[in-house]
């Protein structure tokens, strides 16, 4: 945490690790709960106190996103609960200060000065969550067409976004050399083999079909979806909700709803519940009339896959993470799933 406490004593006030502690303590909470269970990950840390969650992001920075300010932190925290009342209105709550006394002792929500901030949500029941459904086989066609329904809305309603046809188009191919850059890197001590084969497939599908991604732009079906839609985020409620949605980066919502749809796929399938994920794509192309075909789609999970697969590598330079055998072997995976895809193209 060395990095993060520098990054952070330019707020001039309390280190991280402090406010890390206070918040870790049932004590600190307005509804008191019996215990806080504290969850780090890449961005942010997560106190589950009760029946609520509280969420601080990091003061870090990234060439796609800076969280190094408590101002550039509340405008983010804004931002993700206004964006993910679209797909879990009752979920995402406010944001809350948490402030400084005079005395030199920390409250949240207090009347002190304002030293960082976090999104305030309510709890969700961790076995309805998909990927935790998907494990447990608890997924019931009910499920999978309610979730689909509220897709659905939630494309039909999203703003659309305009966009050329070739920059859509170029976007993916500047994507496939940077995911392709990443992975080769010997740091990462990934085979370069099925990385370079994974590029080259998915160049060629775009020399021959990229006309397929032209399309998509030219019928102006690219809108400012969620960005992140994977298993985790998604609660089987009765009505279900999909939390964390993007909301660092913009231009990284805004997607072909098949694309975002094929994703969720893709992940649904690494967790061995690949039916499930594509039942939610038939439903909404059934529903919305959308007929992009099967090479494209299967391009999307296979690009999907590729970046995720990045995303998966870059854990290991992360000082935080000590199990770097993990992410490798995650990386390894997605590599493997994104090339299973190349033969429906």
């Amino acid at each position: 945490m060395e990095l993060l406490e520098r990054l952070h004593a330019r707020d001039g006030a309390l280190t991280l690790s402090e406010k890390v502690a206070h918040l870790s303590r049932p004590e600190s909470y307005p509804e008191k709960p019996a215990a806080v269970e504290v969850v780090q990950t890449h961005m942010s840390w997560v106190f589950l106190a009760g029946d609520i969650v509280y969420k601080l992001k990091k003061p870090v920075r990234y060439p796609f996103l800076d969280y190094s300010t408590a101002e550039a932190r509340r405008e983010s925290c804004a931002r993700e609960v206004l964006l993910n009342r679209r797909l879990a209105g009752a979920i995402y709550r406010r944001v809350v200060p948490l402030t400084l006394r005079d005395d030199r002792n920390l409250e949240l929500g207090g009347s002190g000065r304002a030293v960082d901030w976090l999104v305030k949500m309510r709890r969700l029941p961790a076995h309805r969550m998909l990927d935790a459904a998907i494990r447990d086989n608890a997924v019931g066609a009910g499920d999978i067409r309610r979730l689909a329904r509220v897709l659905g809305r939630f494309y039909r309603s999203a703003s659309p976004v305009a966009i050329s046809p070739a920059r859509y188009r170029i976007g993916f191919q500047h994507g496939i050399r940077a995911n392709r850059g990443e992975l080769v890197q010997p740091r990462f001590g990934l085979d370069a083999a099925p990385v370079e084969r994974l590029a080259r497939a998915q160049y060629a599908f775009i020399a021959r079909c990229g006309g397929l991604l032209e399309r998509r732009a030219r019928e102006a079906r690219i809108v400012d979806a969620h960005g992140d839609l994977r298993p985790e985020h998604v609660c089987l409620l009765p009505e279900p909700v999909v939390i964390d949605c993007l909301e660092f980066k913009r231009e990284f919502r805004f997607l072909d709803p098949v694309d975002e749809l094929a994703y969720l796929a893709m992940e649904c399938e690494r967790l061995g519940g690949a039916a499930v994920g594509d039942e939610v794509l038939r439903r909404y192309l059934a529903a919305s009339g959308d007929d992009p075909g099967i090479e494209l789609i299967a391009f999307y999970k296979s690009f999907r896959g590729f970046l995720r697969a990045k995303i998966a590598i870059w854990h290991i330079v992360d000082h935080e993470v000590r199990d770097t055998e993990r992410w490798r072997a995650r990386a390894r995976d997605y590599l493997r799933l994104a090339e299973s895809y190349v033969r429906n193209w």
